[in-house]
């Protein structure tokens, strides 16, 4: 597999404080630069930038698709974490009490492509899915 060159991410966040304290304080992002209208965070070696939009309900959607059996966010973003960050990650937020629309699990348990997942909602209605791969090389499998 080739390096992977960071990715750039902007999402609109209707209350940039709460957005905020959730990616610094809930995720544990490190921030950067910033102004009184975003925030750049380090979004695991990628560039993930928090933008306060009035309204962003007009750019979300609440529209899902199933996928092994369960009715997954659309449109979403997130990473593919390693096995054991992904497990400790998991019990970190839910210690913090985090509201998952879907609780950590395996998926395609015994299949190809089989990976953990969880998927949740930052303040402002963004979806977000964490998973893993215990085997990597299985990320793109048919």
């Amino acid at each position: 597999m080739n390096k992977l060159s960071p990715f750039h991410l902007a999402i609109p966040v209707s209350n940039l404080q709460a957005a905020r304290t959730f990616y610094s304080s809930i995720l544990n992002l490190e921030e950067g630069r910033s102004s009184d209208e975003w925030v750049d965070y380090n979004f695991f070696g990628h560039q993930l930038v928090i933008h306060y939009t009035p309204d962003p309900s007009k750019h979300a959607s609440k529209d899902h698709s199933e996928v092994d059996g369960k009715q997954v966010p659309v449109p979403h973003f997130g990473i593919v974490l390693d096995w054991d960050l992904w497990h400790e990650f998991s019990d970190q937020l839910k210690e913090k009490k985090i509201k998952f629309e879907i609780e950590p699990h395996i998926r395609f348990k015994g299949k190809v492509g089989e990976q953990a997942t969880m998927f949740f909602y930052d303040p402002s209605g963004n979806a977000l899915e964490f998973k893993s791969f215990k085997d990597k090389n299985q990320i793109f499998a048919k």
